[in-house]
């Protein structure tokens, strides 16, 4: 159970994350709101996570979920560059994000 919320908590990283963008420096009422509610959710189900997994998988999983998360949201969503050197650089994450999970003894 603890990796669904940390999966979830990912999740909402990417969510609060594309909602401060919108949120236009907490000036538009709706995206504050949203980016304060899944910021919330994100660390409650973080917090859930690491009761039985150790910090340091769950908070990098963390981070890099919403990392990879927030560079697709900003290309696909937003229109931000995917030059080949972002690309490379998000899969280097990604791959740390697999070799973490694969080597955790949870």
């Amino acid at each position: 159970m603890a990796w669904i919320y940390l999966l979830a908590a990912g999740l909402l990283e990417i969510v609060w994350a594309y909602a401060m963008k919108q949120s236009d420096g907490f000036t538009r009422v709706t995206p504050t709101i949203v980016t304060f509610a899944a910021l919330f959710g994100s660390l409650g189900l973080l917090a859930l996570a690491m009761r039985s997994l150790p910090l340091g998988v769950a908070y990098m999983l963390w981070t890099g979920i919403g990392a990879i998360g927030a560079f697709a949201v900003g290309v696909i969503v937003l229109g931000e560059s995917a030059s080949a050197g972002r690309l490379v650089a998000a899969a280097l994450i990604a791959g740390g994000l697999i070799m973490m999970k694969m080597t955790s003894p949870t």
